[in-house]
């Protein structure tokens, strides 16, 4: 299979693209025409192109089988008007351009990135592909970020959604924040850490984004995580374990708040996320469990400390 990629060099893509390469795929990769040499992962083709403007860009998408989304502003930060601005955009407009640019009038596949978010603060509940959505701005985000998706559908594209759980690997993404906390004893939980964190080894992430290209009969929405979440003062405990470090002294809610702002909500939001639809369709987890996960990703120093 011929994939296209749009977001390539980010914490996932840089891992997916030689995944699926190892796995007999071929890569075509878009990156911004500044975007770093040595961050870009090798591939079958680099196209250079802005995803959120059209350009010759969409010529290669033509020439693929399936095209895999990962693009789109980190979440990291200050939720300045501009920041959440670029947070919607980034999605809204390169999905919209990757849309249009599939070929009608022969099999495709769309796979394109959401993300747990969308459910919002939900408490307890347990969260299958059916649950009922959030209202607060990254919910709205990824809602309109998944309905520009859906429009592939018109051309006679498969799409498939997934929605991401929080990413966990070595060379980026929050583990290695939290890790380095932990190692210097400021690690424990954020409040009294009673809400879930929905989680997946990125090695799982990409094995599932796999399982969903080779797989034509599957189409629609997808959580991916693990099916396990865990409490976020249990996700604490574990990776001081793990790191031989104590995790018990709490950061207080209001403090994240008053230094994140807007963005703490996505630090104190509850969401226990479960894969219903992934295990169903047979797929098996090489890290169902926190603590296996951590060590396979800390074992040989993987994270810089």
């Amino acid at each position: 299979m011929r994939i296209f990629f749009t977001g390539p060099t980010g914490f996932i893509g840089t891992r997916l693209v030689p995944f699926l390469r190892e796995a007999g795929h071929q890569a075509v990769v878009l990156v911004r025409p500044l975007e770093r040499v040595g961050g870009i992962p090798e591939a079958d083709q680099v196209v250079t192109g802005n995803p959120m403007e059209w350009g010759p860009w969409w010529k290669p998408v033509a020439e693929c089988d399936a095209a895999v989304n990962l693009a789109g502003e980190s979440i990291l930060g200050k939720w300045t008007p501009e920041k959440k601005l670029a947070i919607r955009e980034s999605r809204i407009r390169t999905t919209r351009n990757l849309v249009d640019a599939i070929p009608k009038g022969r099999v495709f596949t769309l796979v394109s990135t959401s993300a747990v978010g969308i459910y919002g603060d939900a408490g307890d509940r347990v969260l299958d592909e059916d649950a009922p959505l959030g209202q607060d701005f990254l919910a709205r985000v990824a809602q309109d970020w998944e309905a520009e998706a859906w429009q592939a559908r018109d051309r006679g594209a498969r799409v498939v959604i997934t929605r991401f759980g929080v990413v966990l690997g070595p060379g980026g993404g929050p583990l290695t924040r939290l890790a380095k906390m932990t190692k210097r004893f400021l690690g424990g939980p954020v409040g009294a850490g009673r809400q879930w964190i929905s989680w997946i080894h990125r090695e799982d992430l990409c094995r599932a984004i796999r399982f969903l290209l080779e797989r034509p009969d599957l189409e629609g929405v997808f959580n991916l995580c693990s099916p396990n979440p865990v409490r976020q003062i249990d996700l604490a405990r574990t990776l001081g374990r793990v790191l031989g470090r104590p995790a018990f002294t709490p950061a207080p809610a209001f403090a994240v708040r008053l230094a994140l702002g807007e963005f703490a909500s996505t630090i104190v939001a509850s969401q226990r996320m479960m894969p219903k639809r992934l295990l169903e369709a047979g797929f098996e987890f090489l890290f169902p469990g926190l603590e296996d996960a951590l060590r396979d990703i800390l074992k040989n120093k993987q994270i810089e400390m």
